[in-house]
């Protein structure tokens, strides 16, 4: 199927006569690198730009000079106060406010400060899309939405119902993420249509389709287990008591500044969110914006936008803030062989095998 970006501007956001279309881009400085996928990133945006521009009188709306602003340097710090607009120096949240709808599409994501505005902002509809690539076109953003959307609102009352979740891994390592608080359950259907704000929150993460929460941080909180992960080839397992990374396993480089990471930054050893990606058309890629739709997840760190309690402020400085996720969906190293949702009567109701949903 050939991607057509008007029907997916339309499938999400349903535009409607008056909106305010705005298109972010961060970009490198200083001693944060560039890349090719980065460029061509902001190249995509360009282009995004221009066809929604083509399309928009057909729908009476106006759209916005692309947005720049310096990049953080890492997922979910606050943005910088101001920007760039045509050249013109412009303060990114006056920009935001005036608009209604949003496409964020850095190489750091801002996922956690929007959705703090889009809590506030009740004509907001924003599409988070940090690492977003043009080979996405192709995969989950070719995804029929309305089909996700009935997918979320079949696992969003196992999250609900459940106490916990239990999470064998392929190497054999197990984790039990405790649940049992209830709290808010976040369905990511990547539909962004118009909507009073008591009916819910308008902000996905573009390609769409996960559901996740925030497990028990309290300190009777039962997340425990050993959760592994391969990153840069390299193997380690995280050591998770109470909701809280305790150690990292591993003789390596990585294992080593993970280590070091967490000692010197309580609030970066928060479980954060657990999660399970269900877009169809979602492919693993490396590009956790993708492998996250196509299975479970976790993350540790930050965990305020999604309803958690640990925020920026419980950081020792702003350039340590982060929320950071990892993936097991097939095509990973270690894949999730096994997710249980274990209800408050110790019944068990089995959403993963193999990697696969079977939801």
């Amino acid at each position: 199927m050939v991607f057509n970006l008007e029907r997916l501007f339309v499938d999400v956001f349903a535009p409607q006569s008056g909106d305010v279309v705005t298109i972010m881009v961060d970009v490198p400085h200083g001693e944060i690198p560039d890349s090719e996928e980065w460029q061509d990133r902001r190249r995509m945006a360009d282009e995004w730009r221009q066809q929604i521009e083509g399309f928009s009188t057909s729908y009476g709306i106006h759209v916005n000079p692309i947005i720049v602003y310096e990049a953080t340097g890492a997922h979910n710090r606050d943005m910088p106060e101001y920007g760039e607009c045509a050249g013109e120096r412009v303060r990114l949240e006056d920009i935001i406010q005036d608009s209604t709808v949003i496409l964020s599409m850095p190489e750091y994501s801002a996922s956690a400060p929007l959705l703090g505005l889009a809590r506030t902002l009740e004509h907001l509809r924003i599409a988070s899309m940090p690492t977003v690539a043009r080979s996405m076109e192709e995969t989950a953003l070719s995804a029929d939405y309305e089909e996700i959307a009935a997918t979320c609102a079949r696992l969003a009352p196992l999250f609900e119902g459940a106490d916990g979740v239990e999470v064998t891994f392929s190497s054999g390592h197990t984790c039990y993420f405790d649940i049992s608080h209830h709290g808010p359950v976040f369905q990511d259907t990547g539909l962004l249509r118009p909507a009073p704000k008591p009916s819910g929150l308008v902000f996905a993460n573009l390609p769409a389709g996960e559901v996740c929460m925030v497990p028990n941080e309290a300190e009777s909180s039962r997340t425990a287990g050993e959760i592994p992960a391969t990153i840069d080839g390299e193997t380690i397992v995280f050591v998770v008591e109470k909701n809280q990374i305790v150690d990292v396993q591993g003789d390596g480089p990585i294992a080593e500044e993970k280590r070091r990471q967490f000692s010197q930054e309580a609030a970066l050893g928060n479980i954060a969110e657990v999660a399970i990606g269900c877009n169809d058309k979602a492919v693993v890629t490396g590009n956790v914006l993708e492998d996250e739709k196509a299975g479970f997840h976790w993350a540790y760190g930050r965990s305020d936008h999604l309803g958690g309690g640990v925020g920026a402020g419980d950081f020792s400085s702003p350039d340590k803030v982060e929320h950071m996720d990892i993936v097991y969906a097939r095509g990973n190293p270690i894949i999730c062989t096994r997710l249980d949702f274990v209800l408050p009567d110790g019944e068990r109701k089995t959403a993963i095998t193999d990697g696969a949903l079977i939801v």
